[in-house]
């Protein structure tokens, strides 16, 4: 079984991918959920949904999330009441949302919730969300304190990013169904998502760490700055202004010690050696998912990659 740790349009691509070059039943993805919060009383997740309408084939090709030909009638009433709509939801997607937190009002956790919306949809794969308890990204900016997705949507991802913490994660665990399946995994793929608040949250659950670090499986990272840019959101503007550095070897370097593999465009080549001297097998490829075939493709050079971490003698047998 593959693991990948996933967040955003990014990590939904990837995610889709394995589940094109593998039985999708050997794939599990753990979400991130710290971008999840409350509107009009329903409880939103982003990141799950984007990665469950990806893999159920209905995600909006144009935007990467959101549901392919949603119509907006309920915004536009929302808005006649006058209430505010900066964040758009579709009918279709509302939808989503409503059964969603229905089910969690009735007791159900959200690894349950998940597992029902996805199963409805006809996926395969399985889809986890890394806790079932609520964290919030929050984001200390040259504008203030905000929650993300207030910086992410609402104000564009503009102001400057000095700090960020997950409010509530001293309280998280990990789902014993994520750490089955860590344990059980023979490859964990780190998704090109945004290393701080994608990949971060779900690391920074008190006990993932420790539990990726006892699970035999090799570990792949792939990155999702190319060329010094991040092809969607403000990953290299985070990077950057957290003093990582917006590269290929910045992201590297936060999971050094983590992972043994690390997959980089061909663009940023030239940081192979400095990112072999981190401790990790490199491999230079095209990471830009452009459609089905280039998801597919990155999909097969990762998993191989690890394969040929097991067969080095690293990680599971």
């Amino acid at each position: 079984m593959i693991v990948a740790l996933a967040g955003g349009v990014g990590g939904a691509k990837l995610a889709h991918g394995l589940a094109m070059y593998l039985p999708p039943e050997e794939v599990t993805v753990v979400v991130n959920t710290a971008d999840d919060f409350n509107l009009y009383g329903l409880r939103i997740c982003p990141d799950l949904d984007t990665v469950m309408y990806t893999l159920a084939g209905v995600a909006n090709p144009e935007t990467g999330w959101g549901i392919a030909g949603d119509t907006f009638a309920a915004l536009e009433m929302i808005s006649r009441y006058g209430r505010s709509t900066w964040f758009r939801i579709g009918d279709r997607d509302l939808a989503t949302h409503v059964i969603r937190t229905s089910m969690l009002t009735q007791g159900m956790t959200l690894t349950a919730v998940t597992g029902d919306l996805c199963g409805a949809l006809g996926v395969r794969s399985r889809v986890l969300p890394m806790s079932d308890e609520f964290v919030s990204t929050v984001l200390d900016t040259n504008d203030g304190e905000l929650e993300f997705q207030e910086y992410f949507v609402r104000r564009r991802h503009e102001p400057e990013v000095r700090g960020v913490s997950f409010r509530g994660i001293e309280v998280a665990r990990p789902t014993d169904a994520v750490v089955s399946a860590l344990h059980e995994a023979e490859l964990v793929v780190f998704c090109p998502s945004n290393p701080i608040v994608s990949i971060g949250p779900i690391l920074s659950v008190p006990g993932m760490r420790e539990t990726l670090e006892a699970c035999a499986a090799p570990k792949v990272a792939v990155s999702p700055i190319v060329g010094g840019r991040a092809l969607r959101g403000p990953a290299d503007r985070m990077l950057d202004s957290l003093g990582h550095g917006s590269s290929a070897l910045g992201v590297a370097r936060l999971y050094e010690g983590l992972v043994q593999g690390f997959v980089m465009d061909a663009e940023d080549a030239a940081y192979e050696p400095d990112v072999r001297v981190l401790g990790m097998r490199v491999l230079v490829a095209d990471t830009v998912m452009r459609d089905d075939v280039d998801r597919r493709e990155l999909a097969r050079r990762t998993v191989e990659l690890g394969r040929s971490l097991v067969e080095s003698g690293i990680g599971a047998e």
